[in-house]
């Protein structure tokens, strides 16, 4: 299933809620609301395959608490509702990307040993340099 497709399923019963937003604005501000939250729970999961929705559950921490998207970045409510709905397809992207691949081991080459080994005692070498002469006769 699509990325976009997941988040517009959990978008249809996904709770939208619109309040006052801080910042700039003046008297607009104190009068229209325009921070847009989205809230998701569980139950909002409930329309896709159930592997699907365990697994963007999981991703998403659901079974512990709601996930709420604020927005107020912007002074219209319908433009503060669009980067919600972009900011839900990120974290869906991001929930359902395939774990990288694991990790394999290197060691380094011989060479890469030796050279540095060798930029070691050209260190100790500059430092030992650095030393007061010893006054023994």
């Amino acid at each position: 299933m699509d990325v976009r497709e997941v988040a517009d399923h959990v978008l249809k019963t996904a709770q939208w809620t619109a309040s006052r937003s801080s910042g700039p604005g003046g008297q607009h501000r104190d009068k229209a609301s325009t921070r847009a939250e989205l809230t998701i729970d569980r139950d909002s999961l409930a329309a896709l395959e159930p592997a699907l929705a365990d697994r963007l559950a999981a991703a998403l921490d659901l079974d512990q608490r709601p996930l709420r998207i604020s927005v107020q970045d912007e002074r219209s409510l319908s433009r503060n509702q669009e980067i919600a709905v972009e900011r839900l397809a990120e974290l869906v992207a991001e929930a359902l990307a395939p774990p990288p691949p694991a990790r394999r081991p290197t060691r380094p080459s011989r060479a890469r040993r030796e050279a540095r080994l060798a930029s070691k005692a050209r260190r100790g070498a500059d430092k030992r340099l650095r030393r007061p002469p010893n006054d023994e006769p």
